[in-house]
């Protein structure tokens, strides 16, 4: 049996080719991993005493020669095949070990240069690979680290590969080169060339958004249905999913997640993740109906309930902080479909073992965690898709400008501050009332933004909970003083919109008469 090996990572290969050379694998190899073999005492032989011609243009050329492609593609059961390697003197290649030139890494550096992308293309790497996948039924084709353990094991225990595990390999070796070949044209397409700008120093200017997009993701699982239960679907994930995001969960009990659990649990942590202080967050349908922050999970859990106790059933509830006893008794009294924290105690796991059917999911987050956000999002239209950089906007107390003549207390700009996080995920039109910490109404998702208003109210009025001396977000400006109306006479005193509308003197003038503090935040949260 013979192995080809030739790796930019060099991360324990030395100890897969010792066990290699343990198991009778003959070993080839190229450059720099050759002569890492070599020193560690390996019988190596170089590729270029198999292709009698050496390597060339700084180690561009060494690869792309018959007698290794012919020794990988060959098919061992076609007997014209054979015969043609006898007759040019090929050997065949069983196992072929290569991982590719860092493109990735070397753009994502700040100062990248051209030259430096353009020379980390590789190109007799991929070559090798797409051949030894292609003829997977006679070769092993590894392209990751991750991988020898497994290969090691066949060999160990059989002498060969299986044709399974052969197979699997092909399949992760055209992956990879799908994901590597997806990065070059990213990154090529979104270069703004200047051809009067071509020293080995010349940094590119780069489009925000490439002429070609490509992204890559990795199937997590296969779900029962989709949103509806005639529709399939499936959960996928970032090939390097973000630490403290939602693929990174881990499911500690609970039924199979359903394809509405995973959106509607997906904007529980992203919104509970907007606060630094701990956070419960309760998600129904993809909105929030009870936001609040408190000096404990147990806290922030008992005021998100109070705001809306009748959609918060069924819903899915999300913490920012570790779920003790006090907060796992309180949550276990209501049902809930989907519970997430970055960890649960043991009294906690204790007591919702019982409850099977609920699902607990542990994020680890980062120390950072308010800043690990999606860089992009993404919307499916018609044959199509719409690309934009994500919402990742937090509005500070000094953008805040005060246009009324009355002025917001401390508490107020503090509420008008929690106010306009939970908005941010409220689906638009969006209102919502809060105070002291909490919401006391959320409207949501209507066609018209006074109707959003009542709703809130009517919301609150169902939870007794009184909305004076409440403050009030809207997602996007008030284009009529009729919105204005509608939440101080629900009790507000104190509203944040976005302003820039024609009208928005109208509306401060509105304000004025009516008594109460309004703020301009300068940008608007628009959720579809």
């Amino acid at each position: 049996m013979k192995a080809l090996i030739s790796v930019s990572d060099k991360t324990g290969i030395v100890e897969f080719a010792q066990a290699l050379h343990a198991l009778g694998v003959q070993l080839l190899s190229t450059g720099g991993t050759a002569k890492l073999l070599a020193d560690k005492g390996l019988p190596v032989t170089e590729v270029a005493e198999v292709t009698k011609f050496p390597e060339m243009l700084d180690g561009r050329v060494k690869t792309l020669h018959p007698m290794v492609h012919g020794g990988l593609l060959a098919r061992r059961d076609f007997p014209e095949h054979m015969a043609a390697l006898k007759e040019h003197g090929i050997e065949t290649i069983d196992l072929l070990v290569v991982n590719l030139y860092p493109f990735e890494a070397t753009v994502a550096k700040p100062g990248c240069t051209l030259a430096d992308a353009i020379e980390n293309i590789d190109i007799g790497g991929p070559a090798m690979v797409r051949s030894a996948a292609k003829n997977w039924k006679d070769v092993g084709v590894v392209t990751a680290a991750d991988q020898y353990e497994a290969v090691l094991g066949e060999l160990k225990a059989a002498g060969k590969l299986s044709n399974k595990l052969r197979f699997e390999l092909s399949v992760a070796a055209f992956n990879r080169i799908s994901q590597y070949d997806g990065a070059i044209s990213n990154y090529l397409s979104s270069v703004k060339f200047e051809g009067d700008k071509l020293s080995e120093e010349y940094v590119p200017e780069r489009a925000a958004f490439p002429g070609q997009f490509n992204e890559q993701y990795l199937k997590v699982q296969d779900l029962r249905y989709g949103e509806n239960s005639h529709q399939q679907a499936a959960w996928y994930r970032d090939l390097a999913p973000a630490a403290g995001s939602l693929a990174t969960g881990v499911q500690l009990q609970g039924k199979e997640l359903s394809y509405n659990n995973i959106a509607d649990a997906d904007a529980a942590w992203e919104c509970v993740k907007s606060f630094e202080v701990p956070a419960c967050v309760i998600i129904k349908h993809a909105n929030p109906c009870g936001v609040a922050v408190g000096a404990n999970s147990f806290e922030a859990y008992s005021k998100a309930f109070q705001t809306d106790p009748t959609s918060a059933f069924g819903g899915i509830i999300a913490f920012n902080r570790p779920v003790d006893k006090a907060a796992a008794e309180a949550v276990s009294k209501q049902f809930v479909e989907v519970l997430m924290a970055p960890d649960f105690s043991a009294e906690a796991l204790e007591i919702f073992k019982s409850k099977v059917n609920v699902r607990l999911m542990k994020i680890a987050l980062p120390a950072n965690y308010g800043d690990v956000r999606n860089v992009l999002e993404t919307k499916r239209v018609g044959s199509g898709l719409l690309l934009q950089s994500a919402d990742n906007h937090e509005l500070k107390l000094e953008e805040l400008k005060v246009v009324t003549i009355k002025q917001p207390t401390q508490q107020e700009l503090q509420d008008l501050l929690f106010a306009w996080k939970v908005a941010k995920f409220v689906k638009s039109n969006a209102i919502v009332f809060c105070k002291n910490g909490m919401t006391m109404g959320v409207g949501a998702g209507q066609m018209s933004r006074l109707d959003s208003a009542r709703i809130a109210s009517i919301k609150a009025e169902a939870a007794k909970l009184s909305l004076q001396n409440t403050v009030v977000a809207s997602d996007a400006f008030f284009p009529f003083r009729d919105g204005l109306d509608v939440v101080v006479d629900a009790g507000a005193t104190c509203v944040a919109q976005p302003g820039g509308s024609m009208r928005d003197q109208e509306v401060i003038d509105a304000a004025n008469e009516r008594g109460v503090a309004m703020v301009f935040t300068g940008v608007r949260h628009f959720r579809h």
